[in-house]
């Protein structure tokens, strides 16, 4: 595969990415208006909002595994078609159901792109696979920072809240015909094993997981689920919680995407730092950290200032990569069923998207503020989590190279050049 046709197929990919940032606060920056459109209240828009989850959940498994079956470029390409459905339904919905069923729509074409996205770059990226996931995270960011300011212009100039949805459908569709033309690398797939006989004892060395291994994943797969919610959270009610303590609609506005742009610094610092100096474990274990302790400061201290600099540093720790590292250490766990893993691990992560929104529904009814300390309670468990990871890396994975938990093997060759699929 040439290097300018590579550069091509990731620049669809990431794009596609891009496009879903702004997907996923596109909802909670229209809260207000969609509101009026479907007679509901905020804890209705977010009982929508937990829509999204549903859809994940309900394909994202077997999304994964047919990814391993029928190509990486089919999902990707279903996954534009579906977003592109939920882009134009929304904006024609005219009650909470019918606006559920889009939003189930948004989830399942999340699950889509994952599927074939996150396996397909870490096949046209051998070396770099966890540079590469986490630079998905950067494009969605920079959805994520532009949509609010997008939202915001329109209200200044009085324009259709419709226009950024119908902005959003367009690109994907302009995108859909890119993707047609493009090549994706062939796949990695598990090599058949020759089933043993009963009275045939194992061979020394064959596939089996270890108890490590396997209470690795179960801790992962549960990361996946908590490092979508810390973020996940903030990025639907950052706005709203802005403006409980004070703060005027286009500053708590603004929060969004001094949060987004943290998001963006955290991940372009995460892809060098892993690749070249802190092992992605200790840096799983930073982020969590510094997060939790972000997340307390909004809290305890929510004047203007404060506020802008812990918005930035949420964003550049729970939002910046970090949950594309767990994703790539549970891939490297389990090498020969990438689009699976992809597909259990974002289950998880969808689980967080469903979940997350009808708690926070029932909290706002409280206060906003209980919100906040929900989420500084997910927090603490995401560095439990990260805990229980390292202490099992430093005793070493039976089953994997020990230079597994070193910086430079997440990114380790898989011995060679990837060569065209064209599903």
């Amino acid at each position: 595969m040439s290097r300018t046709e590579r550069i091509k197929t990731t620049a669809c990919l990431y794009f596609n990415y891009l496009i879903h940032g702004m997907a996923i606060v596109i909802l909670a920056q229209n809260m207000a208006v969609l509101g009026r459109q479907w007679h509901v209240g905020d804890a209705g828009v977010s009982l929508v909002i937990s829509s999204l989850g549903i859809g994940r959940l309900l394909v994202l498994y077997v999304a994964g595994d047919l990814s391993d079956k029928y190509g990486r470029k089919l999902f990707v390409r279903i996954g534009i078609v579906t977003y592109v459905a939920f882009f134009i339904g929304i904006i024609f919905s005219r009650s909470m159901v019918e606006a559920y069923f889009f939003g189930i729509l948004a989830g399942m074409a999340n699950s889509f792109l994952d599927s074939g996205t996150y396996p397909a770059l870490m096949e046209l990226f051998p070396k770099n696979q966890a540079s590469a996931n986490i630079m998905i995270k950067a494009f969605a960011s920079v959805g994520e920072l532009i949509l609010p300011i997008f939202v915001a212009s329109l209200e200044h100039f009085h324009l259709w809240y419709g226009w950024s949805f119908i902005f959003c459908g367009v690109a994907m569709t302009l995108n859909f015909l890119m993707v047609q033309n493009r090549t994706f690398p062939k796949m990695l797939v598990a090599p058949k094993v020759k089933r043993r006989k009963p009275s045939e004892k194992r061979e020394p060395g064959s596939a089996k997981i270890t108890p490590r291994q396997l209470f690795l994943g179960i801790v992962l797969t549960i990361f996946g689920y908590i490092s979508m919610a810390t973020f996940y959270l903030v990025s639907q009610w950052l706005t709203q919680y802005g403006m409980s303590v004070g703060l005027d609609m286009t500053h708590a506005r603004m929060l969004v995407s001094i949060y987004s742009v943290g998001s963006i610094v955290g991940v372009v610092t995460t892809a060098i730092l892993v690749s070249r100096l802190i092992k992605p474990v200790w840096f799983m274990l930073f982020d969590t950290i510094f997060s939790f302790v972000a997340l307390m400061t909004v809290i305890l201290i929510p004047t203007d200032s404060i506020m802008n600099v812990a918005s930035f540093v949420i964003g550049c720790t729970a939002a910046g990569g970090v949950m594309q590292i767990g994703l790539t250490l549970m891939s490297d766990i389990f090498p020969s069923a990438k689009g699976r893993i992809t597909g259990i691990y974002y289950t998880a992560s969808g689980l967080a998207s469903f979940t997350i929104p009808v708690f926070t529904a029932f909290i706002s009814k409280t206060s906003i503020t209980n919100i906040m300390w929900f989420d500084v309670a997910i927090a603490g468990v995401g560095i439990l989590c990260s805990l229980a990871v390292l202490l099992s890396f430093k005793k070493g994975v039976a089953g994997l190279p020990k230079s597994l938990t070193s910086s430079s093997e997440i990114k380790q060759s898989l011995s060679t050049e990837p060569k065209l699929d064209v599903k």
